[in-house]
């Protein structure tokens, strides 16, 4: 499926694991939805403390991969980003991590929430990462039930004055049912351009624009688009 499933749609919210998952997974998609006027925001569980190289100090990781992830999606048009600090490589779907995602929810009040997968893809398992599947479990109750129950997490309302939201419509990234491709040829370069923001990851991967291009290839051709055109897929799931 690859048509236009934008209509309606006037703000995206992002739900991930780590600074860079975003741009890994969903980055040219990104700077297509903000090119055509939607404000997308995301919401990033984890500052990515545990990743990078041996040679960084960890006391300066969190705000290292912070000032990362905020450049990278000002490449892409992304102006609000939020971190929740959980512990990098000990994200768990934990009432703490929902009731962080539905926040968000209910202070962006989005149309569309775009979350990891909490399956497995067995066709990239470098996709399922324990903490992308615990962000994706904790973004899918986020989503249905908690943050449209005003009955959950009462202190929301109670305490921030954030009313129930209930957003529609659902997409998946890097999981196992994709169904939808999205064009992401003209604005590829944006993409790796907000990767290469995230040095401490990506400044000793030398073949990461070759990787990125071979992979949107593939999924292009995969969806049926002609030869020549980079896509990404993801699930989208249409909640009532």
């Amino acid at each position: 499926m690859t048509e236009d499933t934008d209509a309606g749609v006037e703000r995206i919210l992002i739900l991930a694991a780590h600074p860079d998952d975003v741009d890994f997974g969903a980055g040219g998609t990104v700077a297509h939805w903000t090119d055509a006027g939607i404000e997308v925001s995301y919401c990033v569980a984890t500052s990515g403390d545990a990743g990078g190289f041996g040679d960084t100090p960890r006391h300066e990781m969190v705000g290292l991969r912070e000032a990362e992830q905020r450049a990278a999606a000002e490449v892409l048009g992304v102006h609000d980003v939020e971190f929740l600090r959980q512990p990098d490589g000990a994200l768990y779907p934990t009432m703490e991590l929902r009731k962080g995602y539905s926040r968000a929810i209910r202070r962006v009040r989005p149309h569309r929430v775009l979350i990891q997968s909490p399956e497995i893809d067995w066709r990239w398992v470098g996709a399922a990462h324990p903490d992308h599947r615990a962000s994706g479990q904790a973004g899918l109750a986020a989503v249905y039930p908690d943050a449209r129950n005003p009955f959950s997490h009462p202190a929301l309302i109670v305490e921030e004055g954030l009313q129930a939201w209930s957003a529609h419509q659902l997409w998946i990234m890097s999981g196992p049912r994709d169904a939808h491709a999205v064009d992401i040829t003209e604005t590829f370069d944006r993409k790796v351009a907000a990767l290469r923001e995230h040095r401490s990851q990506t400044a000793n991967q030398e073949n990461l624009e070759t990787s990125l291009r071979r992979f949107g290839s593939v999924t292009a051709t995969r969806y049926g688009l002609r030869d020549g055109l980079l896509a990404e897929s993801f699930q989208v799931v249409h909640i009532t």
